[in-house]
Formats: structure tokens, C-alpha cells, sequence
């Protein structure tokens, strides 16, 4: 079931891997292609310990802020919290123009979004593999992944999300044997601009831990938007229910 929501990924797609480091990120990235995002061409970006893949400067910030944000950072964050690599998982990503995850990412596109023609020419897949959180205690991991794709022209970002054991760091208020409570991790985008961001519904509330749960494109667990210019389509009003504390997984 892992392999129908997440796309391939892991040392045999040929990836690379994160740093072991608190806060961490990759290195400088210079893309093959330009990838907009919110009409602005960006070829270089960074992937991120703390669930944020940025354009133009690292995100070393742990606790995360909603959007917009002042300081005018343009950047995705498939699940901005404070994660720990060093206690636990691992952070993967590549530039691929590989065929079959080409096709397969255009299928889905065109599916969700049938009247705006596409075809995938270039992907970068960043994959957060049961990723620890900072001070935990547990064995709790999260496992997600963005996608940015583009055919030179449209641009769109897949975020998936598989597993989500814990919400928030030690540092953010968290506890260290649950990973609940404080300020909870955050999805969306930030264009870099006071006017085109997104939120995530749930997010920096604990409803963000039922997020594998939600979709705008009736996936469980799956949000996809088209970021080339600011549009929003399909995204529901209503913000994910948590569930009572008799639940197990929560």
C-alpha cells in the first residue's frame, strides 16, 4: 500500500541522503531545469531537516510560524516541525527525469487537474523516511514526502503523507515521550510575497497528526497544488477532526 501514495524512493532510486545533524539541511542544489513557484523562476534550492524544502536561503528554524510570513522566506513545508535525524530516520532526495515516475506523476496530475493539459518533463522527490523528533523518547517517526514537477511551463507540488506518528518537538513545547502538544508542525506554502501562502487546514493544531487522513484531491493523505501561479482548487473548508483521547493512535 506504501508504494501506491509514496513515490519510489530510498538509496536503490539512487537518492541522496541528509546529514545527521539537529536542524540540518542539504547542501546548496542547483536544478537542471527552473522550477516556479508563485510566478518567480527559482534554480537552486534547500532540502531541510525540519520538513521545509526552501528557495534561495536554508530554514534552520525549528518552530514553526505561520504563513505568510514577515521575513518573506518563499518556501514549501510539507511538515514544518522539529525534527531530529540523529535520533532516528532519514531524509532523501533526487532530480529524476526517469520515464516511469514521469508517467506516473503525469497520470496523477492529469487526473486531479483534467482541464489543465500536462506532462511531467522533470521531478525533484524529497522524501522524510520515520523521522525522529527532537528530545523524543519514543520510536514515533514520520514519513512524507514532497514532489515538485513541472513541463517548463506549469508547475506542481505533490505532498504525500504516509505515516505521522508525532507533531512537535521537545523545543516547541512538545512532549518528549508523545511528541503532542505545543505547537504543532505546519503544511503549506510561502510565496516569499504578504498575499499568496496557503495553510494546510489543521495545521499548528493537533489535528495536523490526522493529516494522512485529508486530501483536496479525495487521496487520503494526499494534497497537490498547482504553484506556478497562486491557485487553490479543491481544498476543503472544513478543518480535519481530532480524535477523542480513547483513540490508540493518537
Amino acid at each position: 500500500p506504501a508504494a501506491s501514495l509514496l513515490y519510489p524512493y530510498g538509496p536503490d532510486q539512487h537518492d541522496h541522503k541528509n546529514p545527521k545533524l539537529d536542524d540540518g539541511s542539504s547542501k546548496k542544489l542547483s536544478l537542471g531545469v527552473p522550477f516556479t513557484f508563485y510566478s518567480k523562476e527559482y534554480q537552486k534550492l534547500y532540502v531541510n531537516n525540519n520538513g521545509v524544502i526552501s528557495f534561495d536561503t536554508r530554514v534552520n528554524q525549528y518552530t514553526p510560524d505561520p504563513f505568510p510570513l514577515a521575513d518573506g522566506r518563499p518556501f514549501v513545508a510539507p511538515y514544518w516541525g522539529d525534527v531530529d535525524n540523529v535520533r532516528g530516520g532519514d531524509i532523501y532526495y533526487r532530480e529524476t527525469t526517469d520515464p516511469t515516475l514521469l508517467t506516473r506523476i503525469t497520470k496523477n496530475i492529469n487526473e486531479y487537474f483534467p482541464k489543465i493539459p500536462f506532462t511531467a518533463t522533470w521531478a525533484f522527490v524529497a522524501t522524510w523516511d520515520h523521522v525522529a523528533y527532537y528530545g523524543s523518547t519514543s520510536n514515533k517517526g514520520n514519513t512524507f514526502q514532497a514532489t515538485l514537477t513541472t513541463d517548463t511551463k506549469t508547475s506542481f507540488i505533490i505532498l504525500n503523507y504516509w505515516d505521522i506518528q508525532w507533531t512537535t518537538g521537545e523545543a516547541s513545547g512538545g512532549d518528549s515521550e508523545t511528541g503532542l502538544g505545543g505547537t504543532p508542525a505546519h503544511a503549506g506554502f510561502n510565496s516569499g510575497d504578504e498575499t499568496n501562502f496557503y495553510n494546510i487546514p489543521g495545521s499548528q493544531t493537533e489535528a495536523i497528526i490526522n493529516i494522512t487522513k485529508t486530501s483536496n484531491v479525495n487521496v487520503p493523505g494526499r494534497w497537490v497544488f498547482q504553484v506556478d501561479e497562486f491557485k487553490v482548487t479543491g481544498v476543503p473548508t472544513e478543518v480535519p477532526k481530532v480524535a477523542d483521547s480513547n483513540n490508540c493512535w493518537l
